[in-house]
C-alpha cells in the first residue's frame, strides 16, 4: 500500500534553530508564507490574506517597489560619491605634502605663498 503523504502544516517537524535574530525572523516569514499558501490553495484563506496578496500583485505595488529599488541605488551612489570625494581630498593632501617635502620643507613647517 502507498505511504500516506504527510501534511506540510505539521509543525512538529524539526526546524534547525536560528543562530541570529535575522535568521529567526526569516524562518517566521517563511512559515507564515507557507501557511498563507496552504490556506489560499485549500480555500480557507481569510479576506486579509487574500487582499494582501492581491495588493502584492497590483501594478501600483510593482511601481512602488521599483521606486524603492531606484531610491536604494541613488543612496548607494551618493554614499560612493562621498567616499570618493574624501579619497580625492586625501590624495590632494598627500600631493601637497609631497610637493612641500620636494621643495625642501620639513613635515612640521607650514608652507605659505
Amino acid at each position: 500500500m502507498a505511504k500516506k503523504k504527510e501534511s506540510g502544516t505539521d509543525l512538529t517537524r524539526k526546524i534547525r534553530p536560528a543562530l541570529t535574530p535575522e535568521a529567526e525572523e526569516n524562518q517566521c516569514i517563511h512559515l507564515a508564507m507557507q501557511r498563507a499558501k496552504e490556506q489560499l490553495m485549500d480555500g480557507t484563506a481569510s479576506s486579509q490574506v487574500i487582499v494582501h496578496f492581491l495588493k502584492l500583485g497590483s501594478s501600483k505595488e510593482k511601481i512602488e517597489k521599483e521606486i524603492l529599488e531606484r531610491q536604494k541605488e541613488l543612496i548607494t551612489a551618493k554614499t560612493d560619491q562621498i567616499h570618493s570625494t574624501k579619497q580625492t581630498g586625501d590624495l590632494y593632501a598627500d600631493a601637497a605634502r609631497a610637493l612641500s617635502t620636494y621643495q625642501g620643507q620639513s613635515d612640521d613647517e607650514e608652507f605659505y605663498d
